[in-house]
């Protein structure tokens, strides 16, 4: 387990709520050009960011088990180079650090979003 991590961000929300919006503006704010898109159904993106660092999108939801993904993301955790943003994390709490930012989405009615932010 890395204790010397940079960044892992824990995204909760709902289906729907915003989360892989978040990363797209995160990613922009890094200066990443590519596309970003849901790593649902491959699990994991990586994103080079123009100051050598590296975004990894992780998306747990169609897993119970993580698998094999465990052994990526324990690799993911322990390069401090790696900006790294979590999505339905369940099936892999125990490996996140004690300190990690959680944002939780609300989408509501009106179509607008509410952030929580913890450390």
């Amino acid at each position: 387990m890395a204790a010397n991590v940079q960044g892992v961000i824990e995204l909760v929300g709902d289906v729907g709520a915003g989360k892989t919006t978040f990363v797209r503006g995160l990613a922009e704010g890094l200066g990443i050009k590519d596309s970003v898109t849901s790593p649902s159904f491959t699990i994991s993106k990586s994103y080079a960011c123009p100051n050598g660092r590296t975004l990894m999108h992780y998306d747990f939801y169609r897993l119970n088990e993580p698998g094999l993904m465990l052994d990526e993301l324990e690799e993911s955790l322990k390069n401090e180079n790696n900006i790294i943003v979590i999505e339905w994390s369940d099936s892999i709490k125990e490996l996140l650090p004690k300190k990690h930012i959680i944002i939780n989405i609300k989408y509501n009615d009106d179509d607008s979003r509410e952030l929580e932010v913890l450390r």
